[in-house]
């Protein structure tokens, strides 16, 4: 098939897992033989247009080079951006053809739809999170509301919508008013090849951050949704002696996570390492006892499938897509989101759960290699893409969309 992926995260930018799931997919879908294009920002480091592992690479650049971190100024970065490459769109689909439009979250709403205008092929929507189930459900001011909307008219703009967990389907479903019947769950993956560590770099990240005791790891942008506040209240909780949690990683939420541990910093029970370059940071994680996802929100935990690939117990929240990869107590253990009683339970579960480690490490590392490599979600991708072609000849998409009324009350409440 001829492909043409819309995203505004591409190498050699990639800001986090959305960057590295077009990446990985379309290089996939490339060695079997599609012709795929992407269009995507472009960063003052790479050229315009070039061709990668097979993937044609188009690159547009934004108004502003600098990435703003105010909200309201990120929004409206965001927002030229998308014009910026939606007015490159009906060039780039004159070059590529293409028989599927697969657009990638909110940030390119614009484009998408130029490019699905251009071209007639029917649009693909991977939505990678929501606004709303990054705020438990609430939308509240300006910024909010204009994610909201965009994520609501790109779902309905799109004849097939994908999400990367059964949480997420009933989101969307929930949220945008897509029927059950037009979502496909296709998870995120990962490369084995890639989680590989040597024992000497394990035993140097060993000897740095857990020299004396059980080492338990988090790995993640330090904001609220991730519930590192959790974490850090679950620590004083646990009766596993000489435990130290190295909590690795930046974030808008960084000061107020330090505030909130400065005891048991200062007990030398926890520490925060900041941003850590990409080798040291897989060596920690290789050298962890336990690897905990504790996060409010995670519309996936591709942390959780990094654990697994290299043979790290797991404790994850009961969010998102984590419950599709962990089974409670067959290759991991789950506690409540935002429990920190029960997350000092399953810590100290885990740390001492020495005789079934190995066992539940096997069946979580088989789930993997089953359910999470990159050629079957390629195919199950190809799959999509051609029941959206042939839904498109009967029950076509419209290329406008109302604006959406929204609610008062909170928009994934189930009763």
């Amino acid at each position: 098939m001829r492909i043409l992926h819309v995203s505004w995260e591409y190498p050699p930018i990639v800001y986090g897992g959305l960057g590295r799931h077009v990446h990985a997919l379309a290089e996939e879908q490339a060695r079997q033989g599609h012709d795929v294009w992407v269009l995507t920002q472009q960063p003052p480091s790479a050229p315009a247009h070039e061709v990668i592992a097979g993937v044609t690479v188009v690159r547009v650049q934004p108004v502003e080079p600098e990435v703003p971190r105010e909200p309201q100024a990120l929004v409206d970065w965001v927002r030229g951006l998308d014009a910026a490459m939606a007015s490159a769109a009906r060039e780039v689909v004159a070059a590529s053809e293409p028989q599927v439009v697969h657009a990638h979250d909110w940030v390119v709403t614009a484009t998408a739809r130029a490019a699905t205008i251009a071209s007639g092929a029917p649009l693909v929507t991977t939505l990678h999170a929501t606004e709303a189930g990054r705020h438990q459900g609430w939308i509240s001011g300006p910024i909010s509301t204009e994610i909201h909307i965009a994520e609501y008219r790109l779902a309905q703009l799109s004849q097939r919508v994908i999400t990367c967990s059964t949480r997420m389907a009933a989101d969307a479903a929930a949220l945008f008013a897509v029927p059950a019947s037009r979502i496909d769950v296709i998870p995120n993956g990962i490369d084995l090849a890639r989680w590989t560590v040597a024992p000497e770099d394990q035993e140097a990240a060993r000897q740095r951050w857990g020299p004396r005791g059980p080492l338990v790891v988090f790995v993640g942008r330090l904001e609220w949704e991730k519930g590192v506040h959790t974490l850090v209240d679950a620590v004083s909780r646990m009766s596993t002696p000489d435990v130290h949690v190295v909590i690795a990683g930046t974030g808008t939420y960084e000061s107020e996570l330090v505030s909130q541990a400065s005891a048991l910093i200062e007990a030398e029970r926890i520490t925060f390492t900041g941003w850590l370059p990409a080798a040291e940071l897989l060596g920690l994680q290789a050298a962890a006892d336990v690897i905990v996802v504790p996060s409010l929100y995670e519309p996936f935990g591709l942390v959780a499938l990094e654990a697994g690939a290299l043979g790290v117990p797991v404790v994850v929240a009961d969010t998102g897509g984590l419950g599709d990869i962990v089974d409670h107590g067959r290759v991991g253990f789950i506690f409540p989101a935002g429990d920190s009683v029960a997350l000092a339970h399953e810590l100290d579960r885990a740390l001492g759960d020495v005789p079934g480690r190995a066992h539940r490490l096997a069946k979580l590392r088989t789930r993997i290699e089953t359910n999470y490599q990159w050629d079957r979600i390629a195919e199950a991708t190809t799959t999509t893409y051609l029941r959206a072609e042939r839904e498109q000849r009967t029950d076509p998409r419209p290329t406008e969309v109302a604006t959406p009324v929204i609610a008062a009350a909170n928009l994934l409440a189930t009763d």
